[in-house]
């Protein structure tokens, strides 16, 4: 019973935590995104299909449903988000999930783990996470892949936007403390890879729970009809209780 009971928090300290090594919540940028701006989720869902969908896939989602949602035709979608073919050797449908096309084996030889597929990783991490991990990569020659996170600890994959945000070195001030310093600009200046980094979040946000907007739509006619029912119901009540005095 008390290795049930220990377990128990230890799962549940893991799943508000997120993954060993993560900083506090103190320490998380605010990410601001809004899954209704359809240029911003058209951004990042690109940024994510060219950056980060060699190795990462979304496999509970359908490209035609994202295309869909976020305003992209099914043409647009086949010729600029699928990199996988069937067993002929030809490009999947548009109605196919988002898988990816490396093999599970050559991924846990190259990276010595699957990385983890990325639909629900929003929901899991939260926004303010995701914006702060693509943030806080640096150079850490230490590493087999000559990266590190500061809010995710020897983490396990490059940093696949280098080549935007430039390479950043962990440094210490006269007080000890550390911070991140850019010493190698990349093709984008900080504000261009914050507007980046929050796009592709804002994508991850939506692709996690597409139907929120819809939810939230719904959920102020729900709201609106209960304000209504109980003001009926009041007045239903005191028609039926008035002669009971």
């Amino acid at each position: 019973m008390k290795k049930l009971i220990a377990a128990t928090f230890v799962g549940l300290a893991a799943l508000f935590m997120g993954p060993a090594g993560t900083a506090g919540a103190s320490e998380l940028m605010s990410a601001n995104v809004d899954i209704s701006n359809q240029n911003a989720l058209q951004r990042g869902a690109r940024l994510f299909a060219d950056n980060c969908m060699g190795c990462h896939s979304t496999k509970y989602e359908r490209y035609n449903r994202v295309g869909k949602d976020i305003g992209l035709t099914e043409e647009h979608m086949e010729e600029h988000f699928i990199f996988v073919t069937d067993e002929e050797g030809e490009p999947v449908g548009v109605g196919s999930l988002m898988e990816i096309a490396m093999e599970d084996d050559y991924a846990e030889e190259a990276f010595g783990v699957v990385p983890p597929d990325l639909t629900l990783t929003a929901r899991i991490h939260g926004e303010d996470w995701l914006y702060t991990f693509l943030k806080s990569f640096y150079r850490d020659e230490s590493r087999p892949l000559g990266a590190n996170n500061t809010i995710f600890s020897n983490v396990g994959m490059p940093h696949v936007l280098w080549h935007k945000q430039g390479w950043q070195e962990l440094v210490e001030d006269e007080d000890g403390n550390e911070r991140l310093e850019l010493v190698e600009s990349g093709s984008m200046s900080p504000t261009e890879y914050d507007r980046a980094v929050r796009d592709i979040v804002t994508y991850l946000s939506y692709i996690g729970e597409p139907v929120q907007l819809e939810r939230q739509r719904i959920g102020v006619f729900v709201m609106i009809f209960l304000a209504f029912f109980t003001v009926l119901a009041y007045f239903l009540k005191k028609e039926y209780w008035k002669d009971v005095h």
